[in-house]
């Protein structure tokens, strides 16, 4: 498999919030001259070992810096026909992976911390007029009408998986597949000179099959897999009916590969750890979900068309939990079907 919808988002740096606790993301606002949009960025594993590797080239100098200033600000989804851009930790001559270390989240005292080392360059793009970041990783909205659960912006929209996308351990396997890394760069032409942060999890592996992305099965991870398994992180259990699907784009206008779209809301008054999460239609199709979703939130969930596709002849949407486990499921027929508008359930 694969993310379903990876791409660059390109803007300007608004603002920006550490993360700490149970926010385990670095998150930055963008504008793209029309809309804001947020990048959240993993600063710490939800399984032990919490500390991601990282490597910062703040000289960055690849042929794909010329490619990238062409691009149009906001988001741009690369297809196969990108590949010229698309980042590969593995096969892309980017930088040396062996020379990824850990560190740690969140330490007191300045600069000795990846919330530190990601705030430094984020605050110096702030500061340059002319500045541009770009963060690749897999899109999520445009959320028509949930606000951002950080920055509080409508439409929410964003990017997130902005780390190394293959040689994942077998429970985010689904995600592997080469030339879909994530990662961050930011241009400041005021000092002409690029800044790219690469980021990874010690559960990764570096040795990937270059059809599937998956870990060879003699190559070596940071952390070997019993380890990974046993340490993690005892998951909550979360009742059925506190995520619920409010929502559907079934006709967008255009091609609907892509385009369509599910909406889901947390009802519950606890963050819900989405990860190993699935939506599936009435054919068995399944789209994987991830990431976190803050108490009296939602998030839309673009659908490449991979996975689950909604039927305009009217059909079924399910939502399981990462144990298979029905959390809510609703129904609609051709009637309810408007070209460019959203179902509400």
């Amino acid at each position: 498999m694969s993310l379903e919808n990876y791409s660059v988002l390109k803007g300007k740096i608004k603002d920006c919030k550490c993360g700490k606790g149970k926010y385990d993301h670095y998150q930055i606002l963008v504008h793209d001259g029309k809309n804001e949009h947020r990048i959240a960025v993993n600063v710490s594993s939800k399984v032990s070992p919490s500390d991601l590797l990282y490597f910062v080239d703040d000289n960055f100098s690849h042929p794909m810096t010329e490619k990238l200033e062409k691009l149009e600000m906001g988001h741009k989804r690369l297809d196969d026909t990108r590949r010229d851009i698309r980042l590969d930790y593995i096969r892309g001559g980017l930088f040396d992976a062996s020379k990824m270390v850990p560190l740690k989240c969140d330490v007191p005292g300045p600069l000795n911390d990846l919330n530190d080392l990601i705030q430094k360059y984020v605050k110096q793009a702030i500061r340059m007029s002319s500045s541009m970041i770009y963060a690749f990783g897999e899109r999520w909205g445009p959320e028509s009408f949930l606000p951002d659960s950080f920055f509080g912006f409508r439409p929410g929209s964003g990017i997130h998986d902005v780390h190394m996308n293959q040689g994942n351990s077998k429970k985010w396997q689904g995600d592997d597949a080469p030339n879909q890394d994530g990662g961050l760069l930011i241009h400041l032409p005021e000092e002409n000179r690029w800044v790219a942060i690469f980021l990874a999890f010690q559960s990764q592996c570096f040795d990937t099959d270059d059809l599937t992305g998956h870990c060879l099965s003699n190559a070596h991870r940071i952390v070997s897999e019993p380890c990974y398994e046993i340490e993690q992180i005892p998951e909550k259990t979360v009742l059925g009916g506190s995520v619920k699907i409010v929502g559907a784009l079934v006709d967008p206008i255009g091609v609907d590969a892509g385009k369509e779209a599910v909406t889901i809301f947390n009802a519950s008054p606890n963050e819900i750890d989405l990860d190993g999460w699935f939506i599936q239609d009435g054919h068995g199709r399944k789209s994987l979900l991830k990431g976190d979703i803050t108490a009296g939130s939602g998030t839309r969930v673009l659908l490449s068309g991979k996975g689950v596709i909604l039927s305009n002849n009217g059909g079924q949407i399910s939502l399981y939990d990462n144990k298979g486990a029905l959390m809510h499921e609703v129904k609609y027929t051709s009637r309810e079907v408007r070209s460019g508008w959203t179902l509400v359930f």
